[in-house]
This record gives C-alpha cells, sequence and structure tokens, in this order.
C-alpha cells in the first residue's frame, strides 16, 4: 500500500547527527514521491502525545540541506518513556486510567501517519518497540523505523551510532582549548570529563584523537613548548578499574616532574563510588524517567578533582566539561557518509512498510541491515581490547586493568 504521510521525531540527548538525519529523511522522501508529506513530531515522543507537530511544507522540503549546517536538533527533543505511566500523569501527558501507547497510537491515526521514523538511542528505540509492538497487536496499519543516535556508542548490536563520531572529534578540539591552561599554575591539574552513561567508547575515542593530535604537533622544548605538559597523563573509563591511591601515586610523580596532570575522565568512571559518597552524606542521587542515575547532578568530574588534588600537591585545579560543546555540533564527514547510508535504507524500509531499526548490525558481520527491535538494548560496553585503545593506555604510561563485569562478549570482538 502506498504511503501518504511520515512523522520525524528526535528523543533523548543530542547528537551530533539530528539536523542532518532530519533533512535526509525530508530530501530522500521528497525525492522518491514529492506526494508523500512529511511531518516533525516536536520534542519527540512529547509533541507525539500532545499532538503538536509541523508540517515540512515546499519551504522545508527545497531547503532541507541548510539543516546539514547546524547541530542540535530542529523539531526538538524530550526523554519521555511512554509506559512509565505515572511519570507522564505527572508531567500532564497523560490523565489518569489513559495508556500512553493507546494515546499515541490514536494520535498517529489522527495525524492519519503512515511511517513513524524514531531517531535516538536505546531509550527512544526500545520506546519504540513498545509503540510498533502495541500498533501490530491492536491492529493499527502504521510502520515504525528506528535510527539509531547515540554518542555513547553503547547499543547493542549497533556497530557504530550515529553522531559518536562526530562528538569524538569535537570533545577533542574542546580539549585543544582547555589544556591551553596547563601553564597556568606551577602545579595543574586537569580533569576533561566527557559524557558516557555506561560506556566508556566516548571518552576513549576522545582521548585518542586528542592524544594523536598533541604527536601531530611540533615542538620546541628548549624555548618552553614541550609535548608532555600537553599530553594525556590518565583515561578513567567504566570498563577499567581504577585504583586512586594506585594512580595517585603514578601521577604525583608526573606532576613533580612536568608541572601539570591532565586526565581524561568519562562521567560514569567511579560512579559506584561517587554515589555511594553522596548518599553516605544524605544526598538524594535524581533519576530520570528511565530510571538512569542523572549524572549531570552527580558531578564526577569535581569528585575526582577532590580526590586528587590534594594527593597530587596541586595549586590549581581545572574541571571541564565537553558533553555539551560536543552533542550539539554539525555532523562531521564520517557521520555525513553513516548517515546517507543508514537514511537510504530507512527510507526504503519505510516506503515496503517493514518495522525495525537501521543500523549496521554487529553480529551479521557489521552489515546495514533492517534490526528487529526486540535485538536492541542498551549498556553495551566499549571493547577495550580494540588495538587502538590497548596502544594509548600503553602510550600514556597507565596500567591496564579490565573491570570482568564489563567485558564485551565474544561476538562484539570482531
Amino acid at each position: 500500500m502506498a504511503i501518504k504521510r511520515v512523522a520525524l521525531l528526535t528523543a533523548g540527548g543530542f547528537a551530533p547527527c539530528l539536523s542532518t538525519t532530519v533533512a535526509d529523511l525530508i530530501q530522500k522522501y521528497n525525492f522518491m514521491d514529492p506526494t508523500i508529506e512529511v511531518i516533525g513530531y516536536r520534542y519527540g515522543y512529547e509533541g507525539l502525545l500532545r499532538g503538536d507537530s509541523l508540517v515540512m511544507d515546499h519551504d522545508a522540503r527545497i531547503h532541507a540541506e541548510w539543516l546539514k549546517s547546524m547541530g542540535g536538533s530542529p523539531i526538538g527533543n524530550s526523554r519521555v518513556k511512554l509506559t512509565n505511566t505515572q511519570d507522564l500523569i505527572d508531567r500532564g501527558l497523560i490523565e489518569e486510567g489513559q495508556n500512553a501507547l493507546q494515546v499515541a497510537a490514536e494520535q498517529l491515526t489522527k495525524d492519519h501517519v503512515d511511517v513513524l521514523h524514531t531517531i535516538g538511542g536505546d531509550d527512544t528505540n526500545s520506546t519504540a518497540a513498545d509503540l510498533a509492538t502495541y500498533l501490530y497487536d491492536n491492529n493499527y496499519d502504521l510502520t515504525v523505523v528506528g535510527i539509531p543516535k547515540s554518542i555513547d556508542n553503547d547499543i547493542y548490536p549497533i556497530r557504530q551510532s550515529l553522531g559518536t563520531a562526530t562528538a569524538a572529534e569535537e570533545g577533542a578540539r574542546y580539549a585543544q582549548h582547555v589544556i591551553g591552561e596547563c601553564k597556568s599554575s606551577p602545579r595543574m591539574l586537569i580533569i576533561h570529563e566527557m559524557m558516557g552513561r555506561d560506556c566508556g567508547y566516548l571518552a576513549a575515542r576522545t582521548t585518542y584523537t586528542y592524544h594523536e593530535w598533541v604527536k601531530s604537533q611540533k615542538w620546541v622544548p628548549s624555548a618552553g613548548l614541550a609535548r608532555e605538559p600537553w599530553d594525556v597523563h590518565a583515561l578513567y573509563i567504566p570498563e577499567l578499574e581504577l585504583d586512586v591511591a594506585e594512580e595517585a601515586e603514578r601521577l604525583r610523580v608526573i606532576m613533580d616532574r612536568v608541572g601539570t596532570v591532565n586526565i581524561f575522565l568519562s562521567e560514569s568512571a567511579g560512579l559506584d563510588a561517587v554515589v555511594a559518597s553522596k548518599r553516605a552524606a544524605g544526598e538524594t542521587v535524581a533519576r530520570d524517567a528511565f530510571g538512569h542515575i542523572r549524572l549531570d547532578t552527580v558531578n564526577p568530574g569535581q569528585w575526582f578533582a577532590t580526590h586528587f588534588s590534594y594527593r597530587l600537591g596541586a595549586q590549581k585545579v581545572l574541571v571541564e566539561k565537553s558533553g555539551y560543546f560536543s552533542r550539539a555540533w554539525k555532523s562531521n564527514a564520517e557521520d555525513l557518509e553513516l548517515i546517507d547510508r543508514v537514511t537510504t535504507l530507512a527510507v526504503r524500509c519505510g516506503l515496503e512498510r517493514l518495522s525495525g531499526v537501521v543500523g549496521e548490525d554487529e553480529e551479521a558481520d557489521n552489515m546495514l541491515s533492517l534490526i528487529d527491535f526486540r535485538r536492541l538494548k542498551g549498556g553495551k560496553p566499549f571493547n577495550i581490547h580494540t588495538p587502538w585503545f590497548r596502544g594509548l593506555i600503553d602510550e600514556i604510561g597507565q596500567r591496564f586493568r579490565p573491570r570482568h563485569d564489563s567485558e564485551v562478549p565474544p561476538t562484539m570482538q570482531k
């Protein structure tokens, strides 16, 4: 059956792919069949529940390319879980006794939507899976095609999420500015905190990219421009065990010799210890609608700064976070290429009325394919046995000590 109307929504945290993905979908549907209408729900699933949408008119279609020059999301994001009934009632998105999945299904029907594209991470697409199941079980003639974005790159079985490559590149660029402060004090401690709820991929890739930049620069030690004050001295991610006392001893030697220590940190590294200390102090740890700890309220970078500064004898401490800087920028060349391939298949699946998530399947030799919603889940750890990562850890002189509970399954170690 020919489709007449397609709906788009972006949800979860920002990633440097949302504007480009929206633009590509508009352009490709317009190319395939200019009679197909495209709408966008404002602020993700919240807009769907409220029936708040905008129509991509002629102007939007012919100028969609302009969206690729900007970051963020042109139609807006929110964090909404359609099966978290009490949260939805508290936020005024549904009323007592309503089923949010039914409300969403009825709104899609009211808006004459044939195909819904959900652009988001594991939470967005797990919600899409719930919606797709409800639609199928209740005989709604609607197709849901998910597109995986996540700067964390933590979605099973997706090889690389949209936006990850740009976020790492921008995080490294941010670090170049921050670590320019390395000689602003005789004993300087700089902590660069990066996003990553359960996975250290972004922190690892950002650090690697920055370290490679340092290696490519020209240094004049006799003029005071030496490499070591600018380089990475430690990288902490959740997949590696961390002994604070042991690391402090190692880093104290660097501080004494170099005059600065630069720590790159995933926000979820050592999270258990950070949360435990806050609870011991009587503090409440906030969680989002999906039950995840709100890392923006925990402030891991400051916790590490407190625990390392006196051990290293730091005179000045600088904690900087690159997350919001890196996640809201426009797509780089690597992401543009990946987004083009993913949206091409997503549109084809939409036209053929096939539901699922489009991505490179790690369990099928990284083939770009339509993946069953039921196979998707979050929390995929970073494969620390990746050669470029092992080389990075060796070069910065840090001990490689894996956490056994975060090892990547053999099927993911290709």
